[in-house]
């Protein structure tokens, strides 16, 4: 974008109303990640649906989420983000549809498999379309809703699906949490045709596609996420062999990746994005946190059912505090960043393992059901630390980003939280389910699990300390390829400060 075009994006009165567009749909893609979870009894029920059917309705569409997201944001940058969104939320819509209409279980998998790639495409239009609209302080404010739609969605989802299935049913009950996203995803569709803006002329159309960058990153990233998704469903060791392969794979997308930037054509990702510390870090941070995070309500929600006896309906209740702390926290997050930089971060990570922590000695200290209503405290300590984590966090890993790379850029951030995820969730769940079948503690296997989860999230906390004290001492330049002056042509934002 050219320095005019940008002040004209950033100018526009509608643009406040144009992200809530777009969190309106993210919101949608990543409730449907973590609501699906306590429906899954309802679907083995009404549709007979066997183990391995319901494992593939949740993995696999993580494993399509992750897949199309650095693709689809590259498609944005290049093809105009306004199109690709809207295509994304129309494809997620209809498949939504066609799950809750699904008449067996293989058709939800593959319903499910559609659906994860359109959230991928609406997921990677956002963090671009945000720079795109917004610059400096509007920028990190606007990333701090981003976050706490982030933080909000995860925790959101469980007590909403168990709200679902309480009202229909258990036979019927699971249809009604993919119907819940036609009302919302037909209204926002509506709004974005009148308010997302376009992506300027000059911007698109001009660079062709790399697809064998595609294909390779395509493959090493399923080669990555499938072992970590399938852990407690395939059997045997085999399945970890799928991981120096996607190792080779991933270097043979970088290899190649550098040869199209030699050759002068264009990459499906600009390889010099990671040579600035605020994105290559934050990226890290990212993928470490989320494996901690995301595990946190894995673990519990199962304690909670097969160990407490909890419905659907109370189980999810109980992450309501982590949701409404964690969007206070992305609010205040996305303001202090500006003035504070990496602290926030630090200060937000420290906050939640306190809460995990807090939630850990809860449960110990006040047995059986009374320990879910000791931990809520410390749930809501968690969630505001994890809303001061992931907004300040994404605001500071993009805002050096090129406005013509922020699709692709954000969609490797995206990535990372995917096979944080997917990761984390693989390893604490080992360690929740290794203690339940030796000992058949389930207090203590939650324990253990949350423990694990807070050693993961204090690795993250001594990445952003390194960072903090490394950016102290060695400022970083403002743009891809070296410095430039305030207002230059990527439409990068200056203001918000790493340190």
């Amino acid at each position: 974008m050219t320095t005019v075009e940008t002040r004209q994006a950033t100018a526009d009165p509608r643009r406040w109303k144009a992200l809530a567009v777009c969190l309106t749909g993210g919101f949608m893609t990543l409730l449907d990640s973590s609501i699906v979870n306590v429906a899954l009894p309802s679907v083995e029920r009404g549709l007979g649906a066997d183990a391995a059917d319901v494992s593939w309705v949740v993995s696999g569409y993580a494993l399509t989420f992750g897949l199309a997201l650095v693709p689809a944001g590259r498609l944005g940058d290049v093809r105009g983000r306004r199109t690709a969104f809207l295509f994304g939320l129309a494809l997620f819509t209809l498949t939504s549809a066609a799950c809750g209409l699904a008449p067996g279980s293989g058709w939800l998998v593959l319903y499910r498999l559609m659906q994860g790639v359109a959230s991928g495409i609406v997921a990677s239009q956002t963090t671009g379309l945000i720079q795109q609209m917004f610059q400096g302080a509007e920028r990190a404010r606007a990333f701090g809703m981003l976050g706490s739609v982030v933080g909000v969605s995860t925790a959101v989802g469980p007590p909403a699906g168990g709200l679902l299935i309480e009202a229909f049913g258990v036979e019927d009950g699971w249809r009604w949490v993919f119907y819940v996203n036609l009302p919302i995803g037909v209204a926002a569709f509506c709004a974005a045709l009148r308010l997302l803006p376009r992506t300027p002329g000059s911007a698109v159309r001009r660079e062709g596609a790399d697809l064998p960058g595609v294909l390779l990153l395509g493959a090493g990233v399923l080669a990555l996420m499938l072992p970590l998704v399938q852990e407690q469903q395939w059997t045997g060791r085999e399945k970890w062999a799928l991981l120096p392969l996607a190792a080779l794979l991933l270097m043979a997308f970088w290899a190649w990746e550098r040869r199209q930037g030699r050759r002068g054509k264009a990459p499906l990702l600009d390889l010099t994005l990671f040579s600035l510390r605020s994105f290559s870090l934050g990226v890290l941070l990212n993928l470490v946190y989320f494996a901690g995070f995301t595990t946190v309500f894995f673990v519990y929600t199962l304690y909670l059912q097969n160990g407490l006896g909890y419905g659907a309906l109370a189980a999810g209740l109980s992450s309501l505090p982590f949701a409404v702390g964690s969007s206070v926290g992305a609010a205040l997050g996305g303001r202090l960043v500006v003035r504070h930089g990496r602290r926030v971060v630090i200060a937000g990570l420290v906050g939640v393992a306190v809460g995990l922590l807090g939630v850990v000695v809860a449960v110990q200290a006040v047995p059986g059901r009374g320990g879910a209503v000791a931990a809520l405290l410390p749930l809501l300590v968690a969630g505001v630390g994890s809303g001061v984590t992931i907004s300040p966090n994404t605001a500071l890993t993009l805002t050096r980003v090129p406005v013509r790379r922020a699709g692709a850029a954000g969609g490797v951030m995206v990535t990372a939280q995917r096979i944080g995820s997917a990761a984390g969730i693989a390893a604490v769940g080992a360690v929740y389910f290794a203690h339940l079948a030796n000992h058949g503690s389930p207090t203590t296997a939650l324990q253990l699990g949350l423990l694990t989860a807070v050693g993961i999230i204090l690795i993250a906390l001594v990445l952003a300390v390194a960072d903090l004290r490394e950016g102290l001492a060695q400022p970083e330049p403002t743009e891809v390829g070296g410095p430039v002056r305030a207002g230059a042509a990527d439409g990068a934002a200056g203001p918000v400060r790493e340190s």
